[in-house]
């Protein structure tokens, strides 16, 4: 490992903003330029401390608090130390502070976890996870879980830690199989437009007019955001039913559980095509059984299209400075759905259902 380098407050000071953001942590030096944008409180809570010590924010009990995964994130960022002359016991926080007229806002505690080196100042990929006897994140992760012996409880537990590489983790060893995992979020409107006009070119040659294909499109977006929100909760979030196996352990890693574990890997975010057609089959041939097959189409073409909007404002959530309307909201709401509390904060476009059905996240 190469040796830290050493940097001055002064050093530490001048890299204050979303260019390039620097923080102080127990006096170790972390550049959170790259996760300004992912981070799950918003990043106006990092850029509001950039070039400043975040010690003491993060001991407050009555800020947000962070998970021990989102700890072990912060080795993936550390670039150094202080230099000796600057380092303090206690008053480093304070005398940064002193420095600037932005008011101090609290940006995560860390409540459940120590702040010494050892418990937080281990990398992602290597150490922490095999301390945890779970997943080693530098090997193929399928053919580890197939061959563990894990208990449903130590799986959920550890699957609902988030983890963060700078990278895509490997699911297979094979090439070949491994580029089948990675879905860049291109892939999901160039594939399912041509579905979604499809549709609705037939709806209109088995006989409906243009004024009614507009409202039974709009009426399927309105049933997919209910579509979304179950199998949301009932099936990527199905943990107390899902069977004490390893068979059941991997399907359920394979099809959201992954998502959890590393919900920062930008090419396993959105569906891969193979799995959203395995899902939106039964759920066509729901729509044809419903509805005559002229609405039918219409129905499920606007239906497509919302899901094509799901999986757009899902990666744009996690991936993007979002638009401060609507979305910022949304972006926090999501990521405190990984971060803080994974049983509750179905909805990714809106939060419409979990109202409805009291599954709402407080923040």
């Amino acid at each position: 490992m190469a040796p830290q380098k050493s940097y001055s407050l002064k050093d530490v000071q001048a890299h204050n903003s979303d260019a390039s953001c620097w923080v102080i942590h127990d006096n170790k030096v972390f550049d959170m330029t790259s996760f300004v944008q992912d981070h799950p409180g918003g990043e106006e809570y990092i850029l509001d401390h950039a070039g400043q010590d975040i010690t003491e924010l993060m001991k407050d009990e009555l800020s947000h608090t962070h998970s021990e995964g989102a700890y072990e994130m912060m080795d993936d960022f550390l670039i150094g130390s202080l230099v000796d002359q600057d380092i303090t016991p206690t008053g480093l926080h304070k005398r940064l502070n002193a420095t600037t007229s932005s008011p101090p806002i609290p940006i995560q505690s860390a409540s459940s976890t120590s702040t010494k080196d050892e418990d937080y100042l281990k990398p992602t990929d290597l150490v922490a996870d095999k301390k945890t006897k779970f997943l080693d994140l530098s090997q193929p992760l399928l053919w580890q879980l197939w061959n563990s012996d894990f208990s449903k409880a130590f799986y959920l537990e550890q699957v609902h830690i988030p983890r963060h590489l700078s990278g895509p983790a490997r699911i297979f060893g094979s090439p070949y199989l491994e580029v089948f995992t990675k879905t860049p979020w291109y892939v999901i409107p160039i594939f399912w437009l041509p579905i979604i006009a499809y549709n609705a070119y037939q709806s209109l040659e088995t006989g409906l007019a243009p004024d009614q294909l507009a409202a039974y499109f709009f009426s399927g977006m309105v049933i997919w955001t209910l579509a979304e929100y179950v199998i949301h909760r009932f099936l990527f979030h199905l943990d107390d039913l899902l069977p004490d196996q390893t068979f059941w352990l991997v399907a359920h890693f394979l099809l959201h559980g992954i998502h959890h574990y590393l919900p920062m890997d930008r090419l396993r975010l959105v569906m891969p095509p193979a799995l959203a057609v395995a899902l939106a089959l039964p759920l066509n041939k729901l729509g044809h059984s419903l509805f005559a097959a002229p609405q039918a189409y219409a129905v499920m073409s606007g239906a497509f299209f919302g899901y094509v909007l799901y999986d757009m404002t899902h990666y744009y959530l996690h991936h993007a400075k979002v638009f401060k309307i609507h979305f910022r909201e949304m972006k926090t709401y999501h990521l405190a759905h990984h971060y803080k509390n994974f049983e509750g904060g179905y909805g990714i476009t809106s939060k419409v259902w979990d109202r409805i059905f009291n599954t709402e996240l407080k923040l």
